[in-house]
């Protein structure tokens, strides 16, 4: 059983009639977008690209620029899609209509060579411009194999599993797609998002069950008290995950959570269970170096050292401490913090459903040269004087938001996380 669809199970042998008849479908070109909403669609097309000598191309977002900035990088790029309507400006590929399934001759596994250039991973860097990250077959594997044996699961004992997460995200293509497909367990075809739709498709298939989310889906999942079937395994990524959240689904679900930490220019790398320790513990063969307060690493399946974009805080050999994104830092008064440590006290405030710290446009401190922080938050139940005095308790005064802004929900994209552009424009449309 290779993935499940509405809780019927699909073969390897249907799965590789699939990538044949995707393979076919592709043409010339030799950059492939690959925008299926399907996971299952999403993994066959990753497949077929492959088997084609083709590069799979992973953007940070699929908005116009986004797209207008990958073209400029690959002109001859095409876009495989399961949305007749989607109206990306590129030449298209139609996800070929699924054959009913039936008896399929058996087939052979393809051989891919593991220098295979597989798959360019994108980031945006400071100018806005997207950064291509090569990563070759053999680098994905040896990654979400070793991810397999970080988070115990056997290929003698297959699982199943659901996901929140995009597969187009490099966790997501991990996670939810590569850790089945190189492991022996099954992918759910279905990306479910709202707390019914999760219980759902987790009771629509068999046990051993694995959840693939991140802290804003799980807090979503535990704010709604939707009854879950039994899940063995939660795995969040993507943005710092509070231990409190952590016990309270591993109390809520009797199940394990374990975290996942990496970036999107080196995969996974590391992993830590938050109601045990802060402490993150890297894979068996990565090994971090660090000059000032800039962290590199290499070894493993990272095929160059590589910098992190995080601040870390090295403890004992192969353990680290995570304290944000170097971007992240803000220095106010000749005080430091940082952003995700002021969304970490904003969010632990009774009351507080979601909220985020951002920092005001530089522009509008020209005139006084002096830096200020603004925070969006959900707090229905909340007023300014009540949520600020409650931070005062917490942070200090100099990072005070000055604007507080209370919205109804705020801007995050699929995999849960806040542009700061996205932040900017919502205060500059309340003024």
């Amino acid at each position: 059983m290779i993935a499940y669809r509405a809780g019927a199970p699909i073969r390897a042998a249907q799965f590789f009639a699939d990538v044949d008849r995707v393979a076919h479908a592709l043409g010339g070109a030799r950059h492939v977008l690959n925008t299926c909403v399907d996971r299952y669609h999403f993994a066959v097309g990753f497949a077929a690209t492959l088997c084609r000598g083709k590069v799979n191309l992973l953007p940070p977002a699929q908005t116009p620029e986004a797209v207008r900035q990958i073209v400029s990088l690959a002109p001859d790029v095409v876009c495989l899609t399961d949305e007749p309507e989607q109206e990306l400006p590129l030449p298209r590929v139609l996800y070929p209509p699924d054959e009913a399934p039936g008896e399929t001759a058996a087939a052979t596994v393809p051989e891919i060579d593991a220098a295979r250039h597989a798959a360019d991973v994108f980031t945006s860097g400071s100018t806005g411009t997207p950064l291509a990250h090569r990563k070759s077959w053999g680098g994905l594997t040896g990654g979400v194999r070793e991810m397999a044996r970080q988070l115990g699961l056997s290929a003698q004992t297959p699982c199943v599993i659901v996901a929140t997460v995009p597969p187009q995200h490099m966790f997501g293509l991990e996670s939810s797609v590569l850790l089945a497909l190189c492991n022996g367990h099954a992918l759910c075809a279905e990306r479910p998002f709202f707390p019914a739709d999760i219980a759902a498709v987790l009771g629509s298939v068999p046990r051993p069950r694995l959840l693939i989310t991140t802290p804003v889906h799980l807090r979503a999942l535990l704010a709604a008290e939707v009854a879950l079937p039994p899940i063995d395994l939660i795995v969040s990524s993507t943005a710092p995950l509070a231990p409190q959240l952590a016990l309270e689904a591993e109390q809520r679900f009797d199940t394990r959570v374990l975290e996942i930490y990496g970036s999107t220019e080196t995969g996974a790398i590391a992993c830590r269970r938050p109601t045990h320790t802060l402490e993150w513990r890297s894979w068996p063969g990565i090994a971090l170096s660090q000059q000032g307060e800039a962290t590199s690493v290499q070894g493993g399946h990272i095929e160059q050292p590589t910098r992190l974009p995080d601040l870390l805080e090295i403890t004992a050999s192969g353990r680290f401490l995570l304290h944000g994104r170097l971007t992240d830092l803000v220095n106010i008064a000749g005080k430091r913090s940082s952003l995700a440590y002021l969304n970490h006290q904003l969010n632990s405030i009774p009351g507080v459903e979601d909220g985020a710290f951002f920092q005001v446009d530089e522009s509008r401190l020209a005139h006084t040269g002096v830096a200020r922080l603004a925070a969006c938050v959900v707090a229905p139940q909340l007023d300014a004087p009540r949520l600020l005095e409650a931070l005062r308790r917490r942070i200090d005064a100099v990072f005070l938001p000055r604007p507080l802004l209370f919205v109804a929900q705020l801007p995050r994209n699929a995999t849960g996380k806040l542009p700061a552009e996205a932040l900017r424009a919502l205060a500059t449309a309340r003024g």
